[in-house]
């Protein structure tokens, strides 16, 4: 009866190519708060990735995984157990598809059926879940259904992190579900534009839901080779070029990138145009997470480019924390979101 005034805490997990990100959030008395926060890196300690995705499978590094995100654990002091994992989206099959008029009894087997007609290989090789996009179809319209669907042996990858960790996994989610549940906006349609190590992913969130996303095989690691490529130097010295030039300056380190983000910019038009011409809705605004959503410059380019609002995502803005942590937290936001996100499934009524 007054279980709102017991302390709950959840975990959510992601894990990147090159680090694991680790939130532990709690809520009590309705009020939810950061608990605790941890990163490692992968370069750092194993110099390989924790993850790799080829021939279309992604493979975890599992004895690399568990032996670095308990040393998280260790460090922070964590000791919740509920958790909340994430899939990277290019590990993800997402389609969008119409039901004819029907009740809410007959949609789940209708998708299954409407399911093997989209779904690239057999449904019993994945696990799959949907989600209506017009939650209130009106009285003869159509039903828009988003359908997600995850290969198997990935989910049981995970599964055995879990298990290697004594955790109890109560969810897997695609990441870009995680960043809708941030930075979905009620009162407008946004754009979310995540920078990650080996991909960027567009995603259109209408109502705290999400719409449509795409994912390009352009990320902050490519940005950061054509660097050292075109300069000459080594990989490590065009990161931290990257991260401290950027956009920021008239340098080549500006002319290198320009091209790389135009292309991301041209896909992101086209996923603009495509919605807007079949909602007849304006995307106004956009933000900007991951890994390299923080290279100088980018927020000022993006704005002139797309002639929208342009903002880094801060997953922190609801969430109670001691304000001594306002900087490092704002630093950092934008890189802890999909795990932040994560762990705020476990508050969802």
């Amino acid at each position: 009866m007054l279980n709102f005034l017991f302390k709950k805490r959840f975990l959510g997990i992601d894990v990147g190519s090159y680090s694991i990100k680790v939130i532990e959030l709690s809520s009590f008395g309705g009020r939810i708060k950061l608990e605790n926060f941890g990163e490692i890196s992968a370069k750092a300690v194993f110099k390989k990735p924790f993850r790799t995705f080829e021939k279309n499978t992604l493979s975890l590094f599992l004895g690399d995984i568990v032996k670095a995100t308990k040393a998280v654990f260790e460090e922070a002091g964590i000791k919740t157990k509920e958790v909340f994992f994430s899939i990277p989206d290019f590990a993800t099959f997402f389609t969008t598809f119409e039901l004819p008029p029907m009740t809410k009894e007959e949609i789940p087997s209708a998708v299954e059926i409407e399911a093997r007609r989209h779904v690239p290989v057999p449904l019993s090789e994945v696990a799959f879940d949907w989600q209506i996009l017009n939650k209130m179809p009106k009285k003869g319209e159509k039903i828009k259904i988003l359908l997600v669907a995850v290969p198997l042996e990935v989910v049981n990858q995970y599964k055995a992190f879990a298990e290697s960790l004594k955790l109890k996994l109560i969810s897997l989610e695609p990441e870009v579900f995680s960043l809708a549940r941030v930075f979905g906006q009620e009162d407008k349609v946004v754009a979310l534009f995540d920078l990650g190590a080996r991909s960027t992913t567009c995603s259109i969130v209408e109502r705290k839901t999400l719409y449509t996303s795409f994912s390009l095989d352009i990320g902050g690691d490519f940005f950061s080779e054509r660097i050292a490529k075109g300069l000459g130097i080594e990989i490590e010295k065009g990161e931290k070029l990257k991260r401290e030039v950027g956009l920021a300056e008239e340098s080549k380190v500006r002319e290198i990138l320009i091209p790389l983000l135009n292309s991301i910019i041209h896909e992101g038009e086209k996923i603009f145009q495509n919605y807007e011409g079949k909602r007849n809705r304006k995307v106004e605004k956009i933000i900007l997470t991951g890994g390299n959503a923080n290279l100088p410059g980018l927020v000022e380019y993006f704005k002139i480019q797309f002639k929208r609002e342009v903002e880094i995502g801060n997953p922190f803005k609801k969430i109670f924390y001691p304000p001594i942590l306002e900087e490092t937290l704002k630093e950092m936001g934008p890189s802890f979101a999909v795990a932040t996100g994560l762990a705020l499934r476990g508050f969802e009524k």
